[in-house]
């Protein structure tokens, strides 16, 4: 990858991670399509460790917030679509993956604008922590899924218990990618060239978050549900 590739995606983890750590997700979404024009073989490996970099720095400065329980419930069902997402990844090609449940978050994000709200209740968890793994895994975008059930909480804590979910999420899904072989030196490299980046965007977030408000939050996780769902259709069908 020249350096122009190296700064044009320096610049959309910067921007991706700035988002992700004022709504609690969404780094993969906007970043991802740039990625994956730039360099493929970059998605979804570097994106997942890069937001494992980001998750970290948003748990610990919002521990005092994260939702234990429902962190827990909603891991119990990362981990079988972590390993779903994983082999997927190296016996699918994922577009028709990609545009199957590309198509379900936008049908919650248009029954949310309608007044639904999935209560965060142990079986929706379980339900939706294992469409965040397949999803996540498979194309390093598993945000929408817990967006749509946690996004009645409020700012710190909805940063909070998004981040501890995808901390742990990004650490079994970058173990579960290096295990199939989807994870090898050049994404190590690029990964490790990249990690200022996501600092860069924590940082900047702090100055976003000042005006994240419950309304705004909710409509901004609910938009960037959508617009996720749609640039992933658009880069599947390109």
């Amino acid at each position: 990858m020249t350096l122009t590739g190296y700064l044009v995606v320096a610049v959309a983890v910067v921007i991706a991670s700035c988002l992700q750590a004022s709504i609690g997700f969404g780094m993969g979404m906007l970043a991802a399509p740039v990625v994956a024009v730039v360099d493929p073989s970059l998605v979804p490996g570097t994106l997942i460790i890069q937001a494992g970099v980001l998750t970290l720095l948003v748990t610990v400065a919002e521990r005092q917030h994260i939702d234990l329980r429902g962190t827990g419930w909603a891991l119990v069902g990362r981990v079988p679509g972590t390993v779903a997402g994983a082999l997927l990844v190296a016996a699918l090609p994922p577009q028709g993956l990609a545009l199957m449940l590309s198509g379900v978050v936008l049908l919650g994000v248009v029954l949310t604008c309608f007044g639904w709200a999935p209560q965060p209740h142990r079986p929706v968890l379980v339900l939706a922590g294992s469409a965040s793994g397949l999803l996540g895994t498979a194309t390093s975008i598993g945000g929408p899924p817990m967006a749509l059930v946690w996004q009645g909480k409020d700012a710190p804590v909805l940063r909070g218990t998004m981040s501890g979910f995808f901390l742990i999420g990004s650490v079994l899904s970058v173990a579960t990618l290096a295990s199939t072989g989807a994870i090898g030196a050049h994404t190590l490299l690029t990964s490790a060239v990249l990690a200022p980046a996501p600092v860069i965007g924590y940082a900047l977030s702090r100055y976003v978050n000042r005006f994240m408000d419950a309304r705004r939050l909710r409509w901004a996780a609910i938009g960037v549900s959508a617009l996720g769902a749609v640039l992933l259709i658009g880069e599947q069908l390109v």
